[in-house]
């Protein structure tokens, strides 16, 4: 993996063949689920634990946008998090942020106030997404509570709290989102509850964001990158004529 002038990490975008390529960093409180969010969109599953990410991740996803060819790399935490700040690195050539928190502990909640203040430190003008995780919580302390302490003249009752127990979670009033004029998406990566939509629709913010962006140093950006591929164009093109010319005769 090649590194750029700063040192930070860089995909190699001819490697996997995209004709373009955005960055797309997860923020949040250790513990919300940002890197099983990660796991069941791109691997479809999910591993219940409550350990937090120790190194950076990057992972690598592949779609089509508008017949282009799109090479996705999801940036994950290493663990700063738990500091309540994140190196400016990990903020550099970001298209898209997507800011999680917990519907089981307030705090995460509380805390996406700090979160999005240093985003918009670095990255003023990128899309951003506020992600409500473990929407399916309530639901299974309920299904422990029917199986092991409900009256059977009870259970109906019961049972149709437990379908309502997500609809309840929905409907809270996280007035964050809405104050910051940002989706909010509630999802479950334990079911993969909005897991697929909520990524899918962040990328294409990512993708708009990278083609249209009025930020100055995005322009300058893009046009360097504009720049390389035309000069990879033409090297190529330099490279596959010389390739052609006829062989001169050996001396005899």
């Amino acid at each position: 993996m090649a590194s750029d002038a700063n040192g930070i990490p860089e995909l190699d975008q001819d490697k996997y063949d995209a004709d373009e390529q955005v960055k797309i960093i997860c923020l949040g409180d250790s513990a919300v689920g940002k890197s099983k969010l990660m796991e069941r969109f791109l691997i479809d599953g999910y591993r219940p634990q409550q350990l937090s990410t120790y190194a950076l991740t990057l992972y690598k996803y592949n779609t089509t946008i508008d017949r282009k060819a799109v090479l996705v790399d999801f940036w994950d935490t290493a663990g700063q998090e738990r500091f309540q700040s994140m190196h400016p690195s990990y903020y550099h050539k970001a298209h898209a942020c997507i800011m999680v928190f917990d519907v089981q502990r307030k705090i995460t909640y509380k805390n996406l106030t700090n979160w999005y203040t240093e985003l918009r430190e670095y990255r003023p003008e990128i899309p951003c997404v506020v992600v409500a995780n473990k929407i399916d919580g309530e639901t299974s302390q309920t299904g422990l509570f029917l199986i092991f302490y409900s009256l059977p003249i009870l259970f109906f009752t019961r049972l149709s709290l437990l379908f309502a127990a997500d609809m309840k979670v929905t409907q809270r009033n996280f007035n964050f989102a809405k104050k910051q004029g940002l989706p909010l998406y509630f999802v479950s990566a334990a079911d993969g509850t909005n897991v697929v939509k909520m990524f899918k629709e962040t990328i294409k913010m990512a993708m708009s964001y990278k083609q249209n962006s009025s930020d100055f140093m995005d322009e300058v950006m893009r046009e360097l990158e504009n720049f390389e591929l035309e000069q990879n164009k033409d090297l190529s093109l330099q490279t596959a004529q010389e390739g052609l010319k006829p062989e001169s005769p050996e001396s005899v």
